[in-house]
C-alpha cells in the first residue's frame, strides 16, 4: 500500500469565514438572530473537556431486553426492572395496540413481543387493557412464532420457545478462514460483534425458569415445541434460504451426534475473541445488544458476578441508562465523537473560527481519540496504516468511514487541521503562517490515508469494511435482522466526496471518479438517492448534492438538477421537509412524512450546494426555520430522522435538530453572499493512489 506522502500545503482561507451580505431578505427573516441562538444554543452543550454528546434514543427493545436479561439473571427486584417498565408502557402506540419501531409506525411484531413478555416480567397482569390490546396486535400477526432469531432467542433462555426451533448460530464459524465466502470477517462489524457472543450464548442454551405466570404461550396460535424451521423456506427447492435450512438442521445434528471436542474448542475460540475484543472498547462493539450477549454468554461460561470480566460487561450496560424519579431508558449506544464533529462542522461553517477556544478544546478532544491500532477491518485490509475516527467514547476494533470523513471536515473548516510551524502556534500567527504554509497534522495525514484505503472496489465507501458485499449470507437463517452486510452507500460515499473536497482531493483523482461514477449510477429514476444512515431519501440526497459540490462535479449537470427537482417537489406546503421510515418498506412514501427540523435543514443544503440558494423554494424551508426555532435557539423534533437496520431499528439523535439547522442558515448565508466554501488547489498535492487496483 502507498502511503501519503509528507508536504507542506495551504489551508483554505475559507476556513474562517467571513460575511459581507446585502440581500435585505437575510435580516427580513432574522437570520443573523437565529444563527445566533442556535450558535450560542450549541456552545452552552459542549461539555468541560471539549465534547458534545446528545442523547441517542431507540425504540423500546432496548428497556425489554434489558428486563429479560435481568430475569435470566434472577434480578427482577431491581427497581430498575420497574423504572424500565414503566417507560414501556408510557411508549405505547397513541393508537394503542402495542408498539413500533419509531414514532407514528406500524406496530412491530419483535418490539412488542419483547414488551410484552418483559411487563409480564416485571408483574404486568396479562388482563390489564395494554396488555390485552398488545396480545391482540401481536395475535394478529401470527403470533411470536414469527418474530426474528434474535428474539427467539430470548424467548427459549427463559423456557418459552424450543431452542430447536431457533437459527443456529454455532461458534465453529470462527473456524472458517478469512478467504472462505462464509466467515465472520464476511459479515457486517455490528453483526460480527453480535453473532460471536450469541454463538457462546446459542452453544449453551441456558434456560432460566420464570413462573408460570410470566410466560408467553399466549402469544402463539399454536404450541411452540411443534417442530418448526426456524425460517419459512422458499416454495422453490433450490434456493439459498433452502440450503442454509439444511445446513442449519446439519449442525444441530452434529451438535448431538459428533465430535464434542470440536464443540469445546470452538466456544474456547469465540470466548478468547470475545474477551480480546474488551480492549479499548467500551464494551464488544460498544454497541447494545452485544454488550447484553456478552453477560449472557459471561454467565454461561461460569464467570462470577464478581469477576473483574462480569463487572466489566455490566458497568457497560449500566453506562447506557438515563434513570428518572419514575422510568428509565437506554441508549443503544454513545454518539460523541460523531456529535462532536457536527457541532464543530456547524460552528465553523457558522463563523466560529479556530481561535475560538470552543474549537481549540473540541480539536483536541477529537484528536486525542484517534485510532492508532489494527482493528477487525485491517484483517481484510492488511498494510493500511490505522487511522480515522469511531462513533462512541473508545471502540479501538471499529474506526468508521463516516466518523473520520466528519470529523477530518471539521478540523478543516475550523482551520484546525494544518499545523504552522511548531505545536500549539497563536491564533494571531495565523494569516503570516498561511503565507508560509500549513503541514498537515500527522492525524489527519493518517484519517485522509485511511479513507482513501477503505475505498471499495464498486467504487463507493461502506461504513466499516472494504467489500463486505456476499448477498449470499443474507439467506442465513440468522440474518434476519436485514443488517447482515456493509456494502457500497450513496450517502457515506459523498461524505467521503466531501471530506475529500475539503483537501483538494477533487474529480480528476482517479478514486474520486470512481466514486462519482458510483453515485451517478445508483440514482433513482426520481432523482433522488437512498439514505443508508438517515431517514432516507431526503438524507441520501442532500449528501450526495453537498459530496459532489465539494468534489468539483459541474452543478449544472442533470443529475444535480434532476435531484434538485425532486427535493423541491416533496417539499411541503409549510416551507419544511419531512420523511418516514416506513419509506424504506414502501419507496413510493420516499420525501413524505412528518416536517421536521434535521430534515428540513438536509433539503436545504442540498438544495444550496445545487445552486438554488436564492430560489422560492429555498427561501421558504429557511423562512420556515427560523419560524419554528424555540427561545432557547433550539428546534423541536419527535421523530426518528437516524437509521440503525432499515426496516428494524432507528434512532433519534438529540442533537440533530440543533447542529442541523444551524449549519443550513450559515450555508444559505454564505451562499447568498457568494462566500462558498474553497479548498487547496488539487494541483498542490501529489496524492498517490491509496488503494492497489
Amino acid at each position: 500500500m502507498s502511503a501519503l506522502t509528507t508536504q507542506t500545503i495551504v489551508p483554505p482561507s475559507a476556513s474562517v469565514p467571513s460575511f459581507h451580505h446585502s440581500e435585505s431578505a437575510l435580516s427580513t427573516f432574522g437570520l443573523d438572530a437565529a444563527m445566533h441562538r442556535a450558535r450560542r444554543c450549541l456552545l452552552s452543550l459542549q461539555n468541560p473537556d471539549g465534547h458534545w454528546r446528545g442523547e441517542l434514543e431507540g425504540d423500546t427493545i432496548l428497556e425489554s431486553e434489558y428486563i429479560l436479561l435481568m430475569a435470566f439473571l434472577g434480578r427482577l427486584d431491581d427497581r430498575k426492572v420497574w423504572k424500565a417498565a414503566n417507560y414501556i408502557v408510557a411508549q405505547e402506540r397513541p393508537e394503542g395496540g402495542a408498539w413500533s419501531n419509531h414514532p407514528d409506525g406500524p406496530v412491530d411484531l419483535n418490539v412488542s413481543v419483547k414488551a410484552y413478555f418483559a411487563l409480564k416480567l416485571a408483574g404486568h397482569s396479562a388482563d390489564l387493557p395494554h396488555m390485552q390490546r398488545a396480545r391482540s396486535a401481536i395475535r394478529e400477526l401470527g403470533g411470536a412464532v414469527n418474530a426474528n432469531s434474535y428474539t427467539k432467542c430470548y424467548l427459549a433462555c427463559l423456557g418459552q420457545f424450543p431452542y430447536e426451533n431457533c437459527a443456529s448460530v454455532p461458534p465453529e464459524m470462527l473456524f472458517l478462514p478469512k478467504w472462505a465466502y462464509f466467515n465472520i470477517y464476511a459479515m457486517s462489524a455490528w453483526t460480527r460483534t453480535i453473532i460471536v457472543p450469541l454463538s457462546l450464548f446459542y452453544a449453551h442454551k441456558p434456560v432460566r425458569p420464570i413462573a408460570p405466570e410470566q410466560g408467553v404461550a399466549e402469544l402463539f396460535l399454536e404450541n411452540p415445541h411443534k417442530k418448526l424451521w426456524p425460517h419459512p423456506p422458499t416454495n422453490r427447492v433450490f434456493t439459498w434460504t433452502n440450503v442454509f435450512l439444511v445446513a442449519d438442521q446439519v449442525i444441530k445434528w452434529l451438535e448431538q451426534w459428533g465430535p464434542q471436542f470440536v464443540r469445546a474448542k470452538a466456544i474456547e475460540k469465540a470466548k478468547a475473541w470475545m474477551l480480546e475484543h474488551f480492549a479499548d472498547s467500551d464494551g464488544v462493539g460498544a454497541i447494545f445488544p452485544p454488550i447484553i450477549y456478552t453477560i449472557i454468554s459471561l454467565n454461561c461460561l461460569g464467570y462470577a458476578d464478581d469477576s473483574p470480566e462480569m463487572i466489566y460487561a455490566l458497568k457497560q450496560l449500566d453506562d447506557l441508562m438515563l434513570e428518572e424519579e419514575e422510568t428509565l431508558r437506554v441508549q443503544p449506544c454513545f454518539s460523541p465523537v460523531w456529535d462532536t464533529a457536527l457541532s464543530l462542522n456547524a460552528l465553523a461553517l457558522a463563523g466560529t473560527g479556530g481561535h475560538d477556544q470552543a474549537i481549540a478544546k473540541a480539536t483536541r478532544w477529537l484528536l486525542d481519540r484517534e485510532v492508532r491500532r489494527p482493528g477487525d477491518w485491517s484483517l481484510l485490509s492488511p498494510g493500511v496504516e490505522p487511522g480515522g475516527w469511531f462513533f462512541e467514547y473508545s471502540n479501538g476494533f471499529y474506526p468508521d468511514i463516516d466518523d473520520t470523513a466528519m470529523v477530518l471536515m471539521g478540523l478543516a473548516r475550523s482551520g484546525q487541521a494544518w499545523k504552522p510551524g511548531s505545536p500549539g502556534a497563536p491564533r494571531e500567527a495565523f494569516h503570516r503562517a498561511e503565507r508560509e504554509g500549513y503541514v498537515l497534522l500527522p492525524a489527519v495525514r493518517r484519517g485522509l490515508n485511511w479513507l482513501l484505503c477503505m475505498q471499495n472496489q464498486d467504487g463507493g465507501w461502506a461504513a466499516f469494511d472494504r467489500d463486505n458485499n456476499h448477498d449470499i449470507l443474507t439467506k442465513v437463517p440468522f440474518a434476519d435482522h436485514n443488517a447482515m452486510l456493509d456494502p457500497s452507500c450513496p450517502d457515506i460515499t459523498a461524505r467521503v466526496l466531501e471530506a475529500l473536497g475539503q483537501y483538494g482531493i477533487k474529480v480528476g483523482h482517479p478514486q474520486v471518479d470512481r466514486a462519482v461514477a458510483f453515485i451517478e449510477q445508483t440514482q433513482s429514476r426520481k432523482g433522488c438517492w437512498i439514505g443508508r444512515w438517515g431517514v432516507n431519501y431526503i438524507y441520501g440526497t442532500w449528501q450526495v448534492l453537498i459530496g459532489l459540490e465539494a468534489a468539483g462535479y459541474p452543478m449544472g449537470n442533470a443529475v444535480v438538477q434532476k435531484a434538485a427537482a425532486w427535493l423541491m417537489k416533496v417539499q411541503q406546503e409549510c416551507g419544511g421537509w419531512g420523511e418516514t421510515c416506513l419509506s424504506y418498506d414502501n419507496p413510493a412514501l420516499a420525501g413524505t412524512g412528518t416536517v421536521t427540523a434535521s430534515q428540513t435543514a438536509w433539503a436545504l443544503a442540498g438544495l444550496i450546494a445545487a445552486g438554488e440558494a436564492h430560489s422560492d423554494s429555498v427561501r421558504r424551508g429557511i423562512q420556515h426555520l427560523i419560524e419554528t426555532q424555540g427561545p432557547d435557539g433550539n428546534w423541536a423534533e419527535d421523530q426518528f430522522t437516524g437509521t440503525g437496520f432499515p426496516k428494524v431499528f432507528y434512532l433519534k439523535y438529540h442533537m440533530y435538530r440543533l447542529y442541523f439547522p444551524l449549519m443550513a442558515l450559515a450555508r444559505y448565508k454564505r451562499a447568498v453572499a457568494g462566500n462558498r466554501e474553497t479548498a487547496i488547489p488539487t494541483s498542490n498535492y501529489d496524492w498517490p493512489m491509496a488503494l492497489a487496483q
